[in-house]
């Protein structure tokens, strides 16, 4: 390239050099419009073209007047040849890719991937985050993810606690009911011990849900599953006795039957702690073979540490709410069995209900269950709990409770015998 050393013109010779030159180059920016490359080296020829140092000031001036578009987008240093590049350079949060057999100048801006950031320009290789951080938006830099699991402040927590708190006092306000009016016939008919016990079983069910709420942690992962499930084999274990008392006194008031030696307090006693004590060897192996422990899930949510309770055997974890199904149904089978039983027995007609709304929860709360992720399988199983409990509660001592405190006419042992006509309040 032959360079033109020119003499000391005026300004105003200067001035049609200079637009000379200019539109010259402007015709050859637009032809090689698409090449970057060519369009640098075009620049880089103008300027060396204007050789002379006091044109060169001043024809750079003018050419930064002149040109269009086209020639203003190429790379401009200020009085200064411009560097031969044909990409911009990566900005931070990206990182440079280059193209295949393209020069080293030349290169792709490629935005990092997940969970990866780079903190400058021109970066060759982003930088991958500590496990227990993540990018910001414009991942230039690591920020600590947010751990996330069902807590007793979030407006959820708050709710489910009050109704947990709130039905186990409900609770215990029937079971003073109870206890105030041991010595009415409604109570003693209805086997009075086991229902004692059956609401303080229901009291501990209805508390069970704060053991899920909260951090997780080991303690509290083994206590979850393993409680809600001996709690409730011995809440279902009672409504099983009282079931099965229902249906052998009536047969055991049959002449001659066999069955009058089994009726009494100790029958109930044996079935409640065999029921529980089932559940409490599977819980026990459970434990002993692989207990539920906390885990700490990065994956389910960028940015974000999802605190759970891993069950440790999902088979251990079925068997125990398989077994809690299987007393359950024998329970609904045998009151469903003994509804039509006389007036003086109809306790089965409760406890039918009972256990119809217990088995539905239940079966709806398995799909629900394993369609949800994160914290939100808590919540599914503490609405499963808090609503078979309440189904429970409800269902088989509404109707006594009625009785005791709003219709104490009717708490003779004529009118459970079947022997009094009542007339109904209208």
């Amino acid at each position: 390239m032959t360079h033109i050393h020119l003499p000391a013109y005026g300004a105003a010779e200067t001035d049609v050099i200079v637009s000379h030159l200019v539109q010259h180059y402007e015709q050859l920016f637009r032809q090689t419009a698409p090449d970057q490359q060519k369009r640098t080296a075009l620049w880089n020829e103008l300027v060396h073209r204007v050789s002379d140092v006091e044109l060169y000031n001043r024809s750079y001036e003018q050419v930064r007047h002149h040109c269009s578009d086209l020639l203003c987008h190429v790379r401009q240093r200020a009085a200064a040849i411009p560097k031969s590049v044909c990409t911009e350079s990566c900005s931070a949060g990206y990182r440079k890719a280059m193209h295949d057999g393209q020069p080293s100048c030349c290169f792709y801006c490629i935005r990092c991937a997940d969970g990866e950031i780079s903190n400058q320009t021109d970066s060759n290789e982003c930088i991958s985050c500590h496990e227990d951080h993540w990018p910001n938006e414009a991942q230039t830099r690591c920020i600590p993810r947010v751990k996330e699991f069902f807590s007793f402040i979030e407006p959820l927590g708050i709710v489910t606690t009050v109704i947990s708190v709130c039905s186990s006092l409900f609770t215990v306000s029937v079971l003073v009911v109870f206890v105030w009016y041991h010595g009415t016939p409604i109570v003693k008919a209805n086997n009075r011990e086991l229902s004692y016990l059956l609401l303080l079983a229901l009291i501990l069910c209805f508390l069970c849900p704060l053991i899920f709420i909260g951090q997780p942690d080991t303690v509290n992962c083994i206590l979850r599953q393993t409680t809600f499930g001996i709690i409730f084999a011995m809440c279902v274990s009672c409504v099983l006795a009282k079931t099965v008392m229902v249906v052998m006194a009536f047969n055991a008031k049959k002449p001659n039957s066999s069955l009058r030696k089994w009726v009494g307090p100790k029958l109930c006693y044996v079935i409640v702690i065999t029921g529980t004590s089932v559940q409490v060897i599977l819980c026990c192996t459970w434990l002993a073979i692989s207990p539920p422990f906390p885990e700490y899930n990065r994956m389910l949510y960028p940015g974000k540490i999802i605190i759970e309770c891993n069950e440790g055997s999902s088979a251990a974890f079925w068997c125990m709410l398989g077994y809690l199904s299987l007393l359950a149904h024998i329970s609904f089978a045998l009151a469903f069995l003994s509804r039509n039983l006389p007036d003086s027995f109809n306790e089965a007609k409760f406890i039918t209900f009972s256990m119809f709304a217990f088995v539905s929860v239940w079966i709806s709360f398995i799909p629900a269950y394993l369609s949800t992720r994160g914290r939100y399988m808590v919540v599914v199983e503490i609405f499963a709990i808090l609503c078979s409990s309440s189904g429970l509660l409800i269902c088989i001592f509404a109707p006594k409770c009625y009785i005791l405190l709003l219709r104490t006419d009717l708490n003779t042992k004529e009118y459970l015998m079947g022997r009094a006509i009542v007339n109904k309040k209208t």
